[in-house]
């Protein structure tokens, strides 16, 4: 089956730690309801879920000549999903993170240097050669965040994608060890057509702060804002992802909300990445703009029931 959707960003082995206990023996030792490890990184969670949806999903990413890198590589393989954009990068290290999930499924990170890539360029001859094969979508999956956290190369991917004919989406994330603005990106955002932010990175990317403590039409007055500043930019479709509260959506057509499904929570580590690719599955369907914002959120439902992204 020809490749639907090409990922492109980060794949990131996760050591999740579930459920750490505040030192029960006082001996600066502890222990935890599980520790495990999972692969993430939004590339690999949006071609993972794709996959899991039905949908033959390509994979484009760099991880290195280790023991984490063919962690990803063969469950990429695994899985089925288009693994010809994978990189193995001899020199680099394949980004590991350490991830704490509370009881309540609320998560922190911390992750290391690994994750800038050093030296990888993803390629836009790759991009429009999937395109020329039938892909009718190109998610940039983490964009800010490298291998998508340099201006000239996001631009030359996004320009690729949009003139050869694919639907342009992108997931976004707050830089870390390079900075990159919407300024950086002035030229082609008129060429993405849906971008999924969540509600810090929504504030981040147009200065409008959400106010906290607010009420629920406060709440909404400022993603209308954020949405507002985005499609004002140029961009087509925007969909603010507001976590436990569901989504707020805004095209120039129509704005609206989708709460979120009321479901025990376990882990919520990839139910971003969830909801998008839940979303692209509705739009490959030709779903409409509400259709597509509520695919994705049953989708990012189900992901918050187990442990881990893709599980």
């Amino acid at each position: 089956m020809t490749t639907e959707v090409l990922c492109i960003g980060q794949a990131v082995v996760d050591c999740i730690t579930r459920g750490v206990e505040d030192d029960p023996f006082g001996r600066g030792k502890t222990r935890a309801a599980s520790i495990t490890l999972n692969l993430g990184g939004d590339a690999v969670n949006e071609s993972f879920v794709l996959a899991s949806l039905g949908r033959k999903a390509g994979l484009m990413c760099a991880v290195g000549d280790d023991l984490a890198g063919r962690f990803v590589v063969n469950e990429a393989t695994r899985r089925g999903l288009d693994t010809a954009g994978v990189s193995i990068v001899t020199g680099i290290a394949t980004p590991v993170a350490n991830m704490f999930v509370k009881l309540d499924g609320s998560r922190s990170s911390v992750t290391s240097a690994a994750s800038i890539l050093p030296g990888y360029v993803p390629s836009a001859d790759h991009v429009r050669a999937c395109i020329s094969e039938g892909a009718r979508i190109v998610s940039f999956a983490s964009l800010f965040r490298a291998p998508l956290d340099q201006p000239e190369v996001v631009c030359s991917l996004i320009r690729a994608a949009h003139e050869s004919g694919a639907i342009v989406c992108a997931d976004t994330k707050i830089p870390t060890f390079r900075k990159m603005d919407l300024d950086d990106l002035a030229p082609v955002l008129p060429m993405i057509d849906y971008i999924f932010p969540n509600e810090t990175e929504a504030a981040f990317l147009t200065g409008v702060e959400e106010r906290t403590g607010t009420s629920e039409a406060e709440s909404s007055d400022d993603y209308r804002k954020m949405a507002d500043t985005l499609l004002r930019r140029g961009i087509g479709h925007v969909v603010i992802k507001t976590g436990e509260k569901g989504c707020y959506a805004a095209s120039r057509e129509e704005h609206f909300t989708v709460p979120a499904l009321q479901v025990p929570v376990v882990d919520t580590t990839g139910a971003g990445d969830n909801l998008v690719a839940g979303f692209m599955h509705a739009l490959l369907a030709g779903r409409s703009f509400r259709e597509c914002c509520e695919a994705g959120i049953l989708t990012a439902a189900a992901s918050v029931q187990h442990l881990g992204a893709t599980d």
